[in-house]
């Protein structure tokens, strides 16, 4: 565990009050309102102590930079707009997809990504 500095306590809270995954240059424009001398390489270096912590979770979309958010305890889905960039959280699930497996076949664990465009995109 990392000692807690201001800087990754700007980041950590940054994370949490934007609620939405965000992209290492865009956690720092969030985390520099609280600590404006916060550069992107000691957000990466938080970055990394974070997620070994469980603070924060990765997520990765398939041909996208890795996005960040707060560690979530229940298990959830993104939305990617396509106009704008941005990720969300959907906090919903269709539930169990192993019907949709092949005979045989056991499923461990399922990701959804919807695309579109956001409610601000869209309007």
């Amino acid at each position: 565990m990392e000692r807690s500095t201001r800087q990754r306590t700007a980041i950590a809270q940054a994370l949490a009050a934007v609620g939405q995954p965000l992209l290492p240059q865009e956690l720092l424009l969030e985390a520099q309102k609280s600590v404006p001398s916060l550069s992107l390489a000691t957000v990466y270096r938080n970055l990394k102590g974070l997620v070994e912590d469980g603070v924060v979770d990765v997520v990765a979309l398939p041909g996208e930079a890795t996005r960040y958010e707060s560690h979530r305890h229940h298990h959830h889905h993104h939305f990617h707009c396509s106009s704008c960039q941005k990720v969300f959280d959907i906090d919903a699930c269709p539930g169990d997809l192993g019907h949709l497996l092949p005979k045989g076949y056991v499923l461990a664990s399922h990701e959804l990504t919807f695309y579109g465009r956001c409610a601000g995109c869209a309007a």
